[in-house]
């Protein structure tokens, strides 16, 4: 089968197209062949700390989706031809979260990812995908929906009439906006492009601000809701945004802490969280339990994700390439 894989190329690490082995499944074991992958923020970091932390060599990227194509014995869940998706972390199958899941997280330093025609995983891993979603849409759900799912609805608790603050329009930002509006919140997105924002408008978004031309723009979110602030923040940025977040977040509001898009940097003044009591929920991604119930309420809602470009698997570089852009609105697809 093709794979890529994350190779040294002169002062660079990039993901190069290679040969590598078909090899069958073992007890307990699927292997499915794949049809789509998708990109996230943290394939960023992976690729570019890939020196340094030893996912140099690894099979990148942690999003896809395909048809089960060979089962290993004791398996029961999965027959040939059916649809499943990859679950982020391999082996976080339900319950609280345990450190020692990290590792399992799928196209990290540790464990091989998705970038590639054939994968293998235990039968547990693996989630049916919904019935109405096309397979390229199916790869965008298991980082990015996930995340929102759990920050918004599982952790987050968000609920109708409630109000949601968005920082961007990325994947996991546009899966909390489609959330938000199924479940009759307010949306309030941020973007730094007024075209971002009118698209963002069309998907239900009410008070819309450019952060460029207000870049006090936690001012702005106080005065649209009244002094009120929002009952969960879904804190994308870092450094750069978290001080104003934590400014707008509303008595007994939460904060979802899930990106770093402004890199690593001085921790915030949490004082406020004290006296409003309100939270920092710390989100990476979710389990499988959590992945089959976000599932259930797709079906229901009949949420379709939002894909901006959809490239070969022969051009997966210039996938990456365009993720660091910045220039898309929602998911970024390799066909495979």
């Amino acid at each position: 089968m093709r794979a890529y894989k994350l190779t040294r190329d002169g002062d660079r690490i990039r993901p190069i197209l290679t040969d590598t082995p078909l090899a069958p499944p073992g007890p307990g074991e699927v292997r499915v062949r794949l049809e789509a992958a998708s990109l996230n923020y943290r394939d960023l970091i992976v690729l570019d700390g890939a020196g340094s932390s030893g996912a140099a060599g690894r099979i990148p990227l942690s999003d896809a989706a395909g048809r089960v194509e060979a089962l290993g014995a004791q398996v029961t869940r999965w027959r040939p031809g059916d649809r499943v998706a990859a679950s982020f972390f391999r082996d976080w199958i339900k319950g609280p979260f345990q450190a020692e899941y990290l590792k399992s997280a799928l196209g990290g330093s540790v464990t091989d990812g998705v970038l590639t025609e054939s994968i293998i995983l235990p039968e547990a891993a693996l989630v049916a995908v919904p019935g109405y979603l096309s397979m390229i849409e199916a790869a965008t759900l298991p980082c990015a929906a996930v995340t929102a799912w759990q920050a918004l609805i599982t952790r987050g608790g968000l609920a109708a009439g409630g109000t949601l603050l968005v920082q961007g329009t990325g994947g996991v930002a546009l899966f909390a906006l489609q959330f938000a509006r199924s479940m009759g919140a307010r949306a309030i997105v941020l973007s730094s492009s007024d075209a971002k924002l009118d698209r963002a408008r069309e998907m239900g978004a009410s008070i819309l601000i450019n952060y460029r031309r207000v870049p006090e723009w936690d001012k702005a979110v106080l005065e649209a809701t009244e002094g009120k602030g929002v009952d969960c923040v879904l804190e994308l940025g870092g450094p750069d945004t978290y001080d104003r977040s934590v400014r707008v977040v509303a008595a007994g509001g939460k904060i979802a802490q899930i990106g770093v898009l402004t890199g690593f940097g001085p921790q915030p003044n949490l004082g406020r969280l004290q006296s409003m009591n309100a939270d920092i929920l710390g989100i990476t991604v979710g389990s499988v339990a959590h992945f089959e119930a976000m599932n259930h309420y797709l079906e229901e809602k009949r949420i379709t994700p939002v894909i901006d470009r959809i490239f070969d698997f022969e051009d997966a570089a210039d996938a990456y390439d365009y993720l660091r852009s910045g220039a898309h609105f929602g998911k970024i697809v390799v066909r495979i």
